[in-house]
């Protein structure tokens, strides 16, 4: 009987839902911030509008992945599903926010070399209202894990286990650093433009913007390295599902040849389990037994049956 593939993460349409409220929040101030900069001639303003045009730009990415996941999710060419068409979303989105890092240190870099007079109060007012908007997105855009909600909506069937487990959902990290990447450059902004109308330093603006750019870059490569590796198929890290598939099947004195665990959506694992036993059982009973590794939704396992003493030797 043919079964559905579907590793959506369990707040999959709540979390869509959440982006495009982002988008909109995040493309209206964007307008604001270019309009007011041109109008007050503050190139700061205005960099900070196209600034958060990449951040819009990255949700977009977002909500666009969620919503391929959820129409492509029982297309039977996904031979695994669409859990991880998040993942890639966020690998993008994480080269996204690499740029914009490596953005702000270029246009810093440039106003220290070259300071630029600042509107102070104008500037600082609506840096504030950036943080405003970015503080109220990070709050729609939290991963809440504590909360126990739907799961998705696949079927239960013989030796597929299906559970309300967790798991990271990377498309909606990428969006929340974004989120959060802008807050802390508004935060910065303040500080600096604070700073600057009180003392005069204008050389401090630029200077908060490299620290930005650094601590975006550092965030940007932690996503790379946490998406890249879903993508090429790593053992997934956190819960070790391999040792608990080991401890599960070797206990009574089978042996595992040969085992392959990856993740197919957030929450989500696949398994494929050769298994050389002297007492062979179907794969639905070693199906069963597993049902205990709650991450596990797929599961291949191959029964070769072998002599008592060379599972010994092994």
């Amino acid at each position: 009987m043919e079964h559905e593939h579907i590793y959506l993460g369990q707040n999959h349409s709540r979390n869509e839902r959440r982006v495009w409220w982002v988008i909109a929040l995040t493309t209206a101030m964007m307008v604001a911030e270019i309009i007011g900069g041109t109008l007050w001639g503050s190139m700061a303003l205005v960099a900070d509008g196209w600034h958060m045009a990449t951040h819009a730009g990255a949700m977009l990415i977002a909500a666009l992945a969620y919503g391929f996941a959820r129409k492509q999710a029982r297309n039977p060419r996904f031979t695994f599903g669409t859990g991880k068409v998040g993942d890639l979303a966020g690998f993008a989105s994480a080269i996204v926010l690499a740029l914009v890092a490596l953005m702000i240190a270029y246009e810093s870099a440039l106003r220290l070399a070259d300071p630029v007079p600042i509107a102070f109060s104008q500037a600082i007012v609506v840096a504030g209202l950036g943080l405003a908007v970015n503080l109220v997105s990070a709050w729609l855009l939290r991963d809440d894990h504590h909360q126990a909600g739907h799961h998705h909506d696949g079927h239960h069937h013989e030796g597929h286990h299906h559970d309300h487990h967790h798991g990271h959902d990377n498309n909606l990290r990428g969006a929340y650093l974004h989120v959060i990447a802008d807050a802390l450059t508004s935060v910065l902004a303040i500080v600096a433009l604070t700073l600057g109308s009180l003392y005069g330093w204008l050389w401090l603006d630029p200077a908060m913007g490299i620290v930005g750019a650094l601590v975006i870059a550092r965030w940007s490569w932690s996503l790379i390295r946490t998406t890249g590796l879903v993508l090429m198929d790593a053992v997934p890290g956190g819960d070790d599902v391999p040792g608990e598939i080991r401890t599960v099947l070797e206990a009574d004195g089978d042996r595992i040849t040969d085992l392959h665990v990856w993740q197919v959506g957030p929450g989500h694992c696949a398994a494929i389990i050769a298994l050389a036993t002297p007492k062979p059982q179907t794969p639905a009973f070693y199906k069963q037994k597993l049902a205990v590794v709650h991450e596990l939704s797929h599961i291949t396992v191959e029964v070769a049956p072998v002599d008592a003493l060379l599972v010994k030797a092994g």
